[in-house]
């Protein structure tokens, strides 16, 4: 019984607050809940995002716990060659913010904050602004 409610009232809450994802998103993300004594853990797994000529992926894990938004994302592309750089879109406490990464081989990298109500990241190659694949909200 209590698995069924907390199912829909997460079911609801993310109807709600405007979780639900685009059919392109929602098949590159899972989405999982996770209960730990009296507060709900939200966790999105997400990835693998491709730069638009496929030589660079980010992938990773968004949640959201104690009213701050976390994400910790991984970084891929073939090291000794040209930089990938991963971006990522938010909007918090009423304005949109975005901030960058760039990499070469491998990486892993966190980032987090209070107020976030949507995040969006894609993957580009060669460039801050070249061969960027799709966009994808990830929260």
């Amino acid at each position: 019984m209590r698995k069924t409610l907390t199912i829909a009232a997460l079911a609801g809450s993310m109807a709600v607050t405007g979780l639900a994802l685009s059919p392109a998103a929602a098949q590159a993300a899972t989405q999982t809940a996770t209960t730990a004594s009296a507060s709900t853990v939200t966790l999105v797994k997400w990835g693998k995002f491709f730069s638009s000529d496929g030589k660079a992926y980010t992938y990773g894990k968004t949640w959201k716990s104690g009213g701050k938004v976390f994400t910790k994302w991984y970084g891929v592309d073939k090291a000794g060659g040209k930089k990938a750089w991963v971006w990522f879109e938010y909007y918090q406490n009423g304005s949109w913010h975005k901030f960058n990464k760039a990499w070469d081989g491998k990486v892993v990298g966190t980032w987090g904050g209070k107020g976030i109500k949507k995040v969006y990241t894609f993957t580009c190659w060669a460039g801050k602004f070249d061969n960027c694949g799709k966009k994808y909200r990830i929260y």
